[in-house]
């Protein structure tokens, strides 16, 4: 029997779609640091964006089919300290819904990986 994905173990896409609720409307839309950033955003499309590019990068299916990081982030001018929130709101979103600490761990080192084609684009 194969290992089973974090995808797997978090419990899907399902489950991925109310850590993306939870971490939308309880963490980043009420963050002074990052909300603006939102204002003027289909917010139902960019919650079904998040919950594919999450679903990815815990090794589900990828169905993302956006623009690029860096193209999804032109002209916003995303600072370090913007990334930094988003990330532990992440965190704080997973933890909540009891994904372990390495989990979160590996899921974000995944989401790291994009910092240079996020900020100051």
């Amino acid at each position: 029997m194969s290992e089973q994905t974090l995808y797997e173990k978090v419990g899907g896409k399902e489950a991925i779609g109310k850590v993306v609720d939870y971490f939308y409307d309880e963490l980043v839309l009420k963050d002074p640091t990052v909300n603006h950033f939102f204002e003027n955003t289909d917010m139902a499309k960019q919650r079904d964006h998040q919950t594919k590019f999450i679903s990815f990068a815990l090794g589900g299916p990828n169905q993302y089919s956006g623009a690029s990081m860096a193209k999804a982030h032109e002209g916003m001018n995303l600072q370090p300290e913007h990334f930094s929130a988003i990330v532990k709101h992440l965190h704080d979103a997973l933890a909540h819904f009891g994904v372990s600490e390495a989990d979160i761990d590996t899921a974000l080192s995944k989401v790291a990986s994009l910092k240079d084609d996020i900020i100051y684009k």
